[in-house]
């Protein structure tokens, strides 16, 4: 049974409900817990938390899949209060045990010390801005997807912890042309990817090779 562990970072601030990033990890939840090979955890930053709670949750999970808005180019500052607060208390108890260098070659290995490996992580990001701002000449994003701009920090942070990534899913001109209905089926068909179809194919490659 593949464990899940759900984070929503649709913080609640401002003008912003966060109702979109809600829903799609409600939907995470129920993708799962309706499959009975997995078992899913879930967190809703908006909520109180156990840090060690938390921490246990990155250590008891096979894949953590988090939730975001993208806030003027970041994640929104309560997301990045609870990795703070959480990574913290995970020093040495299973996100990571130190930067991975030495003192006797202190120039090389950085970022090694994690104690997630094995593990590994899927975001979903959603944006006011439209797709085309990153793709087209002259656009604003200069031709810089989302995995290699405004989120390589967030990828590194989680490389650090010995985790590897899965496919991203980034929902864009949510504000002015959100259809939530569309964007969920996108979502369950890249979960059912993801998490069904490759698993699937896996599976028969195996068997493929007995025979």
């Amino acid at each position: 049974m593949k464990k899940i562990f759900v984070i929503n970072g649709g913080q609640k601030f401002g003008h912003s409900g966060g109702r979109f990033n809600k829903t799609v990890s409600e939907a995470t939840v129920d993708f799962f817990e309706n499959n009975p090979d997995f078992e899913v955890r879930y967190t809703d930053i908006n909520d109180n938390y156990d840090p060690a709670q938390e921490v246990e949750n990155y250590v008891w999970a096979d894949v953590v899949i988090y939730h975001t808005p993208i806030w003027w180019f970041q994640v929104p500052h309560g997301l990045k209060k609870y990795i703070d607060v959480v990574f913290t208390e995970g020093h040495a108890k299973g996100i990571y045990h130190s930067d991975g260098r030495s003192a006797a070659n202190p120039a090389v290995n950085y970022g090694t010390g994690g104690m997630l490996h094995g593990r590994q992580y899927m975001i979903t990001s959603s944006w006011n801005a439209p797709k085309e701002a990153f793709t087209l000449p002259n656009e604003f994003f200069n031709e810089t997807n989302v995995d290699d701009g405004a989120l390589f920090g967030f990828h590194r942070m989680n490389a650090f912890t010995g985790m590897t990534p899965l496919e991203s899913l980034h929902f864009h001109d949510v504000e002015k042309n959100a259809d939530i209905q569309r964007d969920l089926g996108i979502y369950r068909d890249h979960l059912t990817k993801t998490f069904i179809t490759n698993k699937t194919s896996k599976h028969e490659h195996l068997l493929n090779c007995d025979n």
